[in-house]
């Protein structure tokens, strides 16, 4: 059973150029303990959907149809007292900018502790201690030292890691890391990537962990939900997906990820870019402009099939 249930979750934005179909009859499901990668090219719509489950989305958004049910409760529904509850304690998030998302004039310890009185009931004297001792279960070195620092006196990686510490401080039952390790070097995203794995499977907690990187989602998931233009296009287990992908898309962001040994000149590029979402004429397949294998029925019905349990496809003619 899904802690988490996307069910085709549509969602537009009214912008002065025109509607954005940014998501489109879009699922996705969690299951307690369970770590799922979304994947996808920049633009296609991971965010949204992690914004749409937290209830954050911008004000010239619209869900137009579906739902997002978290344990039991309709996110949709919930009035804004409701959802201020679940965010930070049932429901955490990672965001990709730490820098952005940490309050530049509030010391480390303070934002913490912020976190820990509204959510928990911790009491006004532990609060220091139990804000130390979050910074050093991240591994942030010299955790006392750092309560006290501003976040521009941090790194890249400690940021993160604060970042980190905030989103587990109430030992939620869901985290969403959105790209956790964007403008990091290889050798802290490696580090912040296993950190926050170790600390899912210690917890039991279930994971959205977005990203375009395959490589990183490869290693840190179970699972690995496949995203397009605002369309969730595969969803299989992470082997069974680079083993042998259903979606042409799929198959063609594999071939241009590298790996280990091999040549630069055997990475393909996918051609062509992401749809106009403004578009009235898009076709039922936003990929079908960049597909090799499309069929006349592509333009005006998305097929959707399950060959395997817990394999789905949404493609007229997948591979």
């Amino acid at each position: 059973m899904s802690l988490l249930a996307i069910q085709d979750l549509s969602i537009e934005f009214k912008t002065r150029s025109g509607t954005v179909h940014a998501i489109e009859h879009a699922s996705l499901g969690i299951a307690k303990g369970e770590t799922v990668g979304l994947v996808g090219e920049s633009g296609s719509g991971k965010s949204v959907l992690a914004f749409s489950v937290l209830g954050i989305l911008d004000a010239a958004a619209r869900v137009t149809s579906g739902s997002i049910t978290f344990g039991g409760i309709d996110m949709l529904a919930a009035s804004e007292s409701e959802l201020r509850d679940v965010r930070g304690r049932e429901i955490a998030m990672i965001f990709q900018s730490p820098r952005t998302a940490l309050n530049p004039i509030r010391r480390v310890g303070q934002q913490l502790e912020d976190v820990l009185r509204r959510h928990t009931t911790t009491l006004a004297d532990n609060m220091k201690a139990r804000a130390i001792e979050l910074l050093a279960q991240v591994r942030i070195p010299d955790p006392e030292r750092r309560y006290s620092a501003y976040p521009f006196e941090l790194s890249g990686g400690q940021c993160q890691r604060v970042m980190i510490a905030l989103a587990l401080a109430c030992n939620p039952q869901l985290l969403i890391a959105d790209e956790p390790t964007t403008g990091l070097d290889v050798t802290t995203q490696a580090a912040i990537m296993t950190l926050v794995s170790e600390l899912a499977r210690e917890k039991g907690l279930a994971t959205l962990f977005i990203t375009h990187d395959l490589a990183l989602a490869a290693e840190s998931c179970d699972r690995i939900v496949v995203m397009h233009a605002g369309h969730v296009v595969e969803s299989a287990p992470t082997g069974a997906l680079f083993e042998k992908p259903l979606h042409p898309y799929t198959a063609q962001l594999i071939r241009a990820t590298p790996a280990p040994g091999m040549a630069l000149a055997t990475l393909s590029s996918i051609p062509g870019g992401l749809p106009d979402l403004r578009r009235d004429d898009l076709p039922a397949c936003r990929f079908l402009e960049r597909c090799t294998r499309s069929l006349d029925s592509c333009k005006s019905a998305l097929a959707f099939s399950e060959p395997v349990p817990g394999r789905r496809v949404w493609c007229g003619n997948p591979l």
